[in-house]
C-alpha cells in the first residue's frame, strides 16, 4: 500500500507499472452540522481515500461489500478502453458487488494524465462513497504551464443528516420532488456558515510567491456550483482531464461529474488577511434546492522571521468572495464559452471532421401516471419523471454489458433508440399539455469506429434547466452551443472544428442546446445520463451498444472471472 500512495517509488518504465488498490466498503459513524448517522464510506475515510496513478499505469482495486447494500464503484472520465467491465454503472457493465463478495477493477489509464474521480454508481450512494483519481503524466514529461509548488485536490460533496436512500426511496414513492440536502462540503467539511460547523472547515495554508495547483472535482448529486476565493484570481489550465488554453477567471462553474484544474498564485508577502473559499449552487429549475454556501479558508503562513509573527490568524480581517447570482445563465454561458483545447502538436484535438452519424435528442422532465389507489406529489397529481426522446430509462435487472457480450439481449434491451423525437414540438417554446414519458431499456447500436454528431435539446417541459450530461467510456468535443431550439440549417455554420473543448461530461444550456462529436472507438455498452442524481433516478439516461472491430485490438476483451452476478 505505502507504494500506491507514493508515486515517486514508482518505477520509471514507459509502459507504466501495476499500482493495487482495496477499497473495504463499511459502515463508519460521522458527524457533521451537530448530527451524528452511520454513513458507508471505503475503509472508514469520508470522503474516500485518493488514487494516484500515472498514464499508462494498469490500476487493481479490489472491493470488497462489508454493508447490507449492494455497491458498484465507476471510475469517472476513465475511458475503459475494451475494458468495460470494469466501469461500473450498476446494471449497465455489471451487476452490483453483493454483500460479502468481492470484485477487481482491472483497467489501465491510456492516454490521458489530469484530475477525475470515483464515485458509487448505484442509486444514491455516491452522497458519501466518492474519491479523488489523479493521473500524473508519465515520469519526465512536464505539465504544459508553470510546475506548482503543491498539488491539492478540493471536491465538493453533499450532506444530508438523513439516510440518502430513505430521501431517493420517498422521492419515487410518493412521485414529488426529493427532500434537498443540509450542506455542501469541501472535502466532506461544510465550514463556519452552516451552524455548528467552524471546526468542521477546510483550510488551505499557502506559502506567499508560490503557484499551487487546486484540482477541483464537483461530486454533489444534484447541484452546479459556483466557486471563488476572495481577493485571488485563477488560471483554468485543465477540465475533465484534458488540458486547455488557459484563461484567468475570479469565479468559476462546475458541474456534477466535472473536474477543473486551477492554477493559484499566492500573493507576493504575507497580506495581513485571510481569504474565504467559497461555492454556492447555479439553480436553473423550477424544483427546490439547498440555497447555502460552502467555505472554506484560504491562510498564508508566517514568514518565520516577520515581525508578524505574534499575529493570531483568528484575528486577521477575512475577505469573502462575491459569487454570482443563483440564477446567472450568462455567467454560465461566458465562462463554458471560454474553454478550449489546448490542441497543441503534443497535445492535439483530434475533431471528427466528417459525421457518419447524427442523433438529436431531447433532455428533459415529464410525468408518469400515478399508480392506482394512491395519491401522488408531483405535479397535477402525476409522478415526476425525465427522458430522452421522451424515453424515460427502464433499468435492466441483469447487465447490459453481459447480455451484449453473449448475444443474449433478448428480453434485456432493444436497439430502437429513437435518434430524433417521435413527435417534434416546440422544444424551448410553450411546453404541449402532454407530458407523459414513455418507458424502455432501449439502445443506440453503433458499428465500431462510427463518427457521431449528437445534438442535445433542453425542454421547457415543467421548466427549462441545465442538465449536466456525462458520457461513459468516452470524450467528446463541445462543437456548438446555444438558447432556443436548435436550428440544423442554420447552426452547423457556426460549429468550432478546430479547438473545442474536450470533455466528459457537458451542461446541456438552460432553455438551449449543446453539440458534440466523438468516435466510437470503444467497444462495449457505455451509459450516457444527467449527473444530476434525481434526474437520473426519474429515468434521464440512455445507453450506446459500440459492436466490435475486425481487428483483434479492436475488440472487447472477455469478462473477467469475478465479474459479480445478478
Amino acid at each position: 500500500m505505502a507504494l500506491c500512495l507514493l508515486p515517486e517509488l514508482a518505477l520509471a518504465q514507459d509502459s507504466g507499472i501495476t499500482r493495487h488498490y482495496k477499497f473495504d466498503i463499511k459502515l463508519q459513524n460521522v458527524t457533521r452540522l451537530c448530527h451524528t448517522k452511520s454513513i458507508l464510506t471505503v475503509n472508514g475515510q469520508f470522503p474516500g481515500p485518493r488514487i494516484v496513478a500515472r498514464e499508462g499505469d494498469r490500476l487493481l482495486i479490489k472491493v470488497v461489500n462489508h454493508v447490507q447494500n449492494n455497491i458498484s464503484i465507476h471510475w469517472h472520465g476513465i475511458r475503459q478502453l475494451r475494458s468495460g467491465w470494469a466501469d461500473g454503472p450498476a446494471y449497465v457493465t455489471q451487476c452490483p458487488i453483493q454483500t460479502g463478495q468481492s470484485y477487481v477493477y482491472n483497467f489501465t489509464v491510456v492516454g490521458q494524465r489530469g484530475t477525475l474521480f470515483w464515485h458509487a454508481h448505484i442509486s444514491w450512494l455516491r452522497s458519501t462513497l466518492y474519491g479523488p483519481l489523479i493521473i500524473l503524466p508519465k515520469r519526465n514529461v512536464p505539465y504544459p504551464f508553470e510546475k506548482p509548488h503543491k498539488e491539492v485536490p478540493i471536491i465538493f460533496g453533499e450532506w444530508w443528516n438523513a439516510d440518502t436512500e430513505a430521501v431517493i426511496s420517498q422521492a419515487l414513492q410518493t412521485g414529488g420532488g426529493p427532500n434537498v440536502s443540509d450542506a455542501y462540503t469541501i472535502n466532506g467539511l461544510p465550514g463556519p456558515l452552516y451552524n455548528c460547523s467552524a471546526k468542521d472547515t477546510f483550510k488551505l495554508r499557502v506559502k506567499a510567491s508560490k503557484t499551487y495547483l487546486l484540482r477541483l472535482i464537483n461530486a454533489a448529486l444534484n447541484d452546479e456550483l459556483f466557486f471563488s476565493i476572495a481577493n485571488h484570481t485563477l488560471t483554468v489550465v485543465d477540465a475533465d482531464a484534458i488540458y486547455v488554453k488557459p484563461f484567468e477567471t475570479d469565479t468559476l462553474l462546475i458541474a456534477p461529474g466535472q473536474t477543473t484544474n486551477v492554477l493559484l498564485k499566492t500573493k507576493p508577502h504575507f497580506p495581513n488577511a485571510a481569504f474565504l473559499i467559497t461555492a454556492r449552487p447555479y439553480v436553473t429549475g423550477l424544483g427546490t434546492f439547498d440555497n447555502s454556501t460552502v467555505a472554506g479558508i484560504l491562510e498564508y503562513e508566517l514568514p518565520s522571521a516577520s515581525p508578524h509573527s505574534t499575529v493570531s490568524i483568528k484575528k486577521l480581517p477575512l475577505f469573502k468572495p462575491t459569487l454570482p447570482p443563483l440564477n446567472d445563465t450568462s455567467f454560465a454561458t461566458n465562462f463554458t464559452n471560454r474553454l478550449r483545447s489546448l490542441a497543441s502538436p503534443q497535445f492535439p484535438a483530434n475533431v471528427p471532421q466528417k459525421v457518419d452519424r447524427h442523433f438529436f435528442f431531447t433532455i428533459g422532465l415529464g410525468t408518469s401516471p400515478c399508480d392506482q389507489n394512491q395519491t401522488c406529489q408531483g405535479p397535477n397529481g402525476t409522478k415526476f419523471a425525465a427522458s430522452v426522446n421522451n424515453v424515460s430509462f427502464a433499468s435492466s435487472t441483469t447487465a447490459l454489458l453481459q447480455a451484449h457480450f453473449s448475444g443474449q439481449s433478448n428480453g434485456v434491451y432493444n436497439p430502437d433508440f429513437p435518434i430524433t423525437p417521435i413527435i417534434p414540438f416546440n422544444y424551448t417554446g410553450t411546453p404541449p399539455n402532454n407530458t407523459l414519458v414513455s418507458n424502455g431499456t432501449k439502445v443506440v447500436v453503433l458499428p465500431f469506429n462510427t463518427s457521431v454528431e449528437l445534438v442535445m435539446q433542453d425542454t421547457s417541459i415543467l421548466g427549462a434547466e441545465s442538465h449536466p450530461l456525462h458520457l461513459h467510456g468516452f470524450n467528446f468535443f463541445v462543437v456548438g452551443q446555444g438558447f432556443g431550439n436548435y436550428d440544423p440549417n442554420k447552426d452547423p455554420a457556426n460549429f468550432n472544428l478546430v479547438d473545442p473543448i474536450e470533455r466528459n461530461t457537458v451542461g446541456v444550456p438552460s432553455g438551449g442546446w449543446v453539440a458534440i462529436r466523438f468516435l466510437a472507438d470503444n467497444p462495449g455498452v457505455w451509459f450516457m445520463h444527467c449527473h444530476l442524481e434525481i434526474h437520473t433516478s426519474w429515468g434521464l439516461k440512455m445507453a450506446w451498444v459500440v459492436l466490435d472491430g475486425k481487428l483483434p485490438n479492436q475488440k472487447l476483451l472477455p469478462p473477467p472471472a469475478d465479474l459479480p452476478k445478478c
